[in-house]
């Protein structure tokens, strides 16, 4: 029978026994609508403010500070088309990067269709924003830098501290200007504290700790004004209308609890797993580029660019035989354009078309490496020799 093996946590992780079972009640007989005074609602209500405190606990804030959303894109809408609505008065400029997740990215792109006006920062050849260009392109009419903690291909942190405490001292004189960071790939794999950060605003995923998809959140320090995107009742504490996903919400406080509480741990496991994958594919496999920083990164995505063949066509072999990878963002799969991530490297397009992102979890085991290795180098040898042939 086919061994399959998962190396695309990165795009989205299985969801944890523990998770299952802290989520189980509120999907059957603790159906209560927490908005209700009765005491189904109550309950329901209870188990909505524990989950708050579990996600604030995990990241240092205050639970009067999360938001529940659908998602980390909804988060990263809410903070970036929030914030600018909210304070558009102040200015109209908005900073991000070039290698952002689409869901920054091309929210930016909309807004500046609605007279906003955008600055995407480069990166350098190890995908890392320059904390000097970020400082330059700030202007008068500048109201909010957009920079993500870490890269969802290649894994690079970005200088967020740094970034942070620059907004800060510039807020000390008066500007009005605000920091957001996309923390959806690095909650869980890294430390990530808002207040060494300096950050006004940050989004995380469920679905990338364990717990299901349909449900994330956005930090928002108080004080920040932002316009809510979700008009309706009076939920979040008016921030964000629609009945709370009650049994979502639960699971997602409990994969904070457990990604709190085993982070040293399974960071330093997620990391071996990595370099263990990389030592033998640079042992096995010629012209294998490692892309990104070697180690400024999350401990649990490796991404590799094999010369001379497509991603594409090598991702649909691995999955023949029963390994599941990744060519970058599973939310711009479909597209034949080359990663713009690594593009944004200043590399050309033959390695942004032939990089390959292998994401670990916490459910990974070295065997799934030795599978992938007797599977691996034969694929990219043959792909290469078709190549090569035409």
């Amino acid at each position: 029978m086919l061994r399959r093996v998962y190396l695309d946590n990165s795009a989205t992780t299985p969801i944890a026994p523990e998770v299952v079972e802290a989520m189980m009640p509120y999907l059957t007989d603790k159906f209560g609508n927490p908005s209700s005074i009765h005491f189904y609602g109550q309950e329901a209500r209870a188990a909505v403010d524990k989950a708050r405190h579990q996600v604030a606990a995990l990241i240092n804030a205050r639970p009067n500070e999360i938001i529940f959303t659908s998602g980390g894109t909804e988060a990263n809408n809410f903070a970036i088309r929030g914030l600018a609505e909210a304070n558009n008065k102040h200015g109209r400029h908005i900073i991000t990067s070039a290698i952002e997740h689409s869901a920054v990215k091309n929210v930016c792109e909309d807004l500046e269709k609605q007279d906003y006006w955008v600055t995407y920062l480069p990166v350098d050849e190890n995908g890392i924003v320059r904390i000097e260009d970020v400082e330059a392109a700030i202007t008068a009419e500048t109201i909010l830098v957009s920079v993500m903690t870490a890269n969802n291909e290649i894994g690079t942190i970005q200088p967020v501290n740094e970034i942070g405490r620059m907004i800060r001292s510039l807020r000390d004189t008066g500007r009005k200007i605000w920091f957001h960071t996309d923390a959806v790939q690095a909650v869980g794999k890294m430390p990530v504290d808002v207040e060494e950060i300096g950050c006004d605003l940050l989004s995380i995923s469920a679905h990338k700790i364990y717990a299901p998809k349909g449900v994330g959140a956005l930090y928002a320090r108080r004080g920040v004004r932002l316009h809510p995107q979700n008009i309706g009742g009076h939920q979040e504490r008016e921030r964000r209308g629609g009945t709370e996903s009650v049994p979502n919400i639960v699971a997602f406080g409990r994969a904070c609890e457990l990604a709190g509480a085993e982070l040293d741990l399974a960071s330093d496991y997620l990391r071996r797993l990595r370099d263990e994958l990389e030592n033998r594919i640079g042992e096995t496999i010629p012209n294998a580029v490692f892309n990104g920083h070697r180690e400024k990164r999350l401990p649990n995505i490796a991404n590799i660019s094999f010369r001379q063949i497509e991603g594409e066509a090598l991702l649909i072999n691995l999955d023949m035989q029963g390994i599941a990878v990744s060519t970058g963002s599973a939310c711009s799969s479909g597209t034949l354009e080359p990663s713009p991530v690594i593009r944004a490297l200043e590399q050309n397009d033959d390695r942004a078309r032939s990089a390959i992102r292998f994401s670990f979890g916490r459910f990974n085991e070295e065997e799934d490496i030795d599978r992938t290795l007797e599977v691996l180098p034969n694929a990219v040898e043959n792909l290469r020799r078709l190549s090569a042939g035409r």
